[in-house]
C-alpha cells in the first residue's frame, strides 16, 4: 500500500491534483499522441479523444484510486480497477505501455503544476502510479491467461445483418479461421476493430447478446458522431471479415439474489444476454426488468426480452417511454406501460436484490442515487459502460 514516506504528500497535493487533473490529462494524450501517433491506429478512440470522454475517464481513475489509498490504506478500489482491467484486456494492452503512458503523463503533470511539483512530490505520485499501474497488470495478465487463445484480435465472418428496433442492426459472427474460440459469460463484451476511411483502426466494445458459448452476437446502434457504428450500418456487409477480441465484462448475473434489470436505449443489451441465460435455468429468485426508451419502435430487443421473460417465469417487465404518450397505443403483452422518465419509486424493488445498469451516463446515475436513496446498498449496484468509464462509482 502507499508509504508512510508518501501519504503526507499525496494529502497534501491531491486537492489541486484533482483540480487540475482533467487538464493535465488533456495535456498528457496530445503529447502522448504526438510521439506515438501510431497508438490511434486501433488502440485509442479518436471520438474518445473528441469528446473528452477517454481524459475525463483517465482523471476520474487516477482521482479516485488516490483517495481510495488515504481513505482506505490497507485495500484497494477492486472493483474499480477490475472494471479497467477488463476493458484494457479488450483492447489488448500490454505491460510495457505503462511506461510510455507514465512518460507523458508526468510530463503533463510537470508542466501544469510547475514547481509545486519538488522531486518528494513527484517521487510520491509515481509511487501511486505504479500501484495502479502493477494492479492493472497483473489483473490483465490473469484475464489473458485465461483465454483460449494468446491472440487480442481474431478474424470473424458477418453472416447475417438484421434490423434490431428501428435504429440499431444486430450482426451474427462465425469464426474466419482456425482461431480457438473463447466461451462468453452472460454479461460479456467485446471490441471490435475497424479499418476507417483513412486507413486507420478505430475500435468499439458491443455487449453480446447471446446468453455464452462460442456464439457472437451485437448490437450496432448508428450514431452519427462516432466512426465505427456508421461503418456497420453503411459498409460493412454479410460476407465481411471484422477483427473481433476475446470477450471480456465480469457483469455476470448473480444467482444469489432476485434481480433487477435496469437499462436504457441501446443499454438493453447486455440484460437480453441475461435475460437468455436465466431463461434456461430454474427460477430461484424473481427478476424485474425496467426498460426506457424514447419510443417504443427503438426498442433493439423487445421480442427476445419479452420471450425471455416469459420463459423465465418469475419476470416482471415494466416499461417506460419518454417521447411518446403511452395512452396512444397498447403496452406489449407482458409489460407494464407508464409514460415520461424511469422512477424506481414505481416498483417494487425486492429486498437484498442486485441491480445491473447499462444506458447513458445520466440515465444510470440518476438511477443509482434513486436506488441508494431507497436503501439498496451501493456495493449491490454494478453497471456498464461501452467504452471509456467516466464515471467510478464505487
Amino acid at each position: 500500500m502507499l508509504s508512510q514516506q508518501s501519504r503526507p504528500l499525496i494529502a497534501a497535493t491531491l486537492p489541486v491534483i484533482g483540480e487540475r487533473i482533467g487538464a493535465i490529462t488533456t495535456d498528457f494524450y496530445r503529447r502522448l499522441f504526438a510521439a506515438h501517433p501510431e497508438l490511434l491506429d486501433g488502440l485509442f478512440s479518436r471520438s474518445h479523444q473528441r469528446s473528452g470522454a477517454q481524459p475525463q475517464a483517465l482523471a476520474a481513475s487516477i482521482a479516485t484510486f488516490a483517495t481510495h489509498l488515504l481513505n482506505h490504506p490497507d485495500t484497494l478500489p477492486e472493483h474499480m480497477l477490475a472494471r479497467i482491467a477488463h476493458k484494457h484486456a479488450s483492447l489488448g494492452i500490454a505491460p510495457e505501455q505503462y511506461d510510455v503512458v507514465y512518460k507523458y503523463l508526468f510530463e503533463a503533470i510537470a508542466a501544469d503544476l510547475g514547481d509545486a511539483v519538488t522531486p518528494e512530490v513527484a517521487a510520491a505520485w509515481t509511487e501511486v502510479y505504479w500501484l495502479m499501474a502493477n494492479t492493472l497488470i497483473n489483473l490483465e495478465k490473469s484475464l489473458y491467461s485465461r483465454q483460449a487463445n494468446d491472440t487480442h484480435w481474431a478474424p470473424w465472418r458477418v453472416v447475417a445483418k438484421t434490423p434490431a428496433g428501428s435504429a440499431a442492426l444486430t450482426f451474427d459472427l462465425a469464426p474466419a479461421d482456425d482461431t480457438p474460440v473463447t466461451p462468453a459469460t452472460p454479461g460479456q463484451f467485446v471490441s471490435v476493430r475497424i479499418p476507417t476511411a483513412d486507413g486507420l483502426r478505430q475500435v468499439r466494445q458491443y455487449a453480446l447478446i447471446t446468453p455464452g458459448g462460442l456464439e457472437r452476437r451485437f448490437t450496432s446502434k448508428r450514431d452519427d458522431a462516432g466512426e465505427i457504428s456508421p461503418l456497420l450500418h453503411d459498409t460493412v456487409q454479410v460476407g465481411d471479415v471484422i477483427e473481433v477480441s476475446n470477450p471480456y465484462g465480469d457483469a455476470a448475473p448473480a444467482t444469489d439474489a432476485p434481480l433487477v434489470l435496469i437499462s436504457a436505449g441501446i443499454g438493453c443489451t447486455p440484460m437480453t444476454s441475461m435475460l437468455s441465460h436465466l431463461a434456461a435455468r430454474p427460477a430461484a429468485h424473481p427478476v424485474t426488468v425496467l426498460h426506457s426508451e424514447r419510443h417504443l419502435e427503438t426498442w433493439a430487443h423487445r421480442e427476445q426480452m419479452l420471450d425471455y421473460a416469459s420463459r423465465h417465469g418469475k419476470t416482471t417487465v415494466h416499461l417506460w417511454v419518454t417521447g411518446d404518450d403511452a395512452s396512444a397505443f397498447g403496452a406489449p403483452a407482458g409489460t407494464t406501460l407508464r409514460t415520461g422518465r424511469m422512477s424506481l419509486a414505481e416498483v417494487q424493488i425486492p429486498a437484498n436484490a442486485r441491480l445491473y445498469l447499462c444506458g447513458p451516463l445520466s440515465f444510470m446515475q440518476q438511477v443509482r442515487d434513486e436506488a441508494i436513496a431507497l436503501g439498496v446498498a451501493p456495493a449491490r449496484i454494478h453497471h456498464e459502460v461501452f467504452g471509456p468509464d467516466a464515471w467510478v462509482a464505487a
